[in-house]
């Protein structure tokens, strides 16, 4: 194996950990948030909590790291897959610093303060919607990781707008309402 395959590999593993992961708590909250499961949704988001610094924030880390040594060393940055990948990364990064990591912070501080209610359990909500959009763009790096689409491969660039576009949508109420959890 050569130098390239291996970072390669660590390249998808750390990703695989960072996206896989994510979405898997993703799923756990949006079915427990249907099912009216205050105590699962609760549960999620403290694992989300939990393995937000530990697991996905470094395994981010390292997926970006890898990436930008196999562009530095073997592919190079003018590609437009790379140019995708990387502002898809940076979308992901500003949403979690930006947004995930305060509203934690938040509704971490309001369950101390005055337990589980219905302010928390929006808060949760709002995070969900948040995450979808999220994955989407997660979606459009792995499609172009994959595909490496260029400037000539339109119907490619369209189907990850249009992934770009229902993330959005679903991110800011195109889903209908989910429904009132009582605490």
């Amino acid at each position: 194996m050569d130098l390239y395959s291996l970072v390669k590999l660590l390249h998808v593993v750390a990703a695989v950990l960072w996206v896989g992961g994510g979405f898997a708590l993703m799923l756990l909250a949006a079915r427990a948030d249907r099912a009216g499961d205050t105590q699962g949704m609760l549960q999620v988001m403290r694992s989300v909590g939990e393995l937000g610094n530990r697991l996905f924030m470094p395994a981010s880390l390292v997926t970006l790291l890898l990436g930008l040594v196999m562009c530095w060393f073997w592919v190079g940055f003018r590609d437009l897959w790379i140019v995708i990948g990387l502002a898809g990364y940076a979308t992901t990064f500003l949403v979690g610093t930006l947004v995930f990591k305060p509203s934690a912070d938040r509704m971490s501080a309001l369950i101390a303060r005055e337990g589980v209610t219905p302010a928390v359990l929006d808060q949760g909500r709002r995070i969900l919607k948040v995450a979808r959009f999220d994955y989407a763009v997660m979606l459009v790096i792995v499609a172009d990781m994959v595909l490496k689409p260029t400037a000539a491969d339109v119907p490619i660039l369209l189907a990850m707008a249009a992934v770009l576009g229902l993330g959005l949508w679903a991110a800011f109420d195109g889903l209908r309402p989910a429904p009132a959890v009582s605490a």
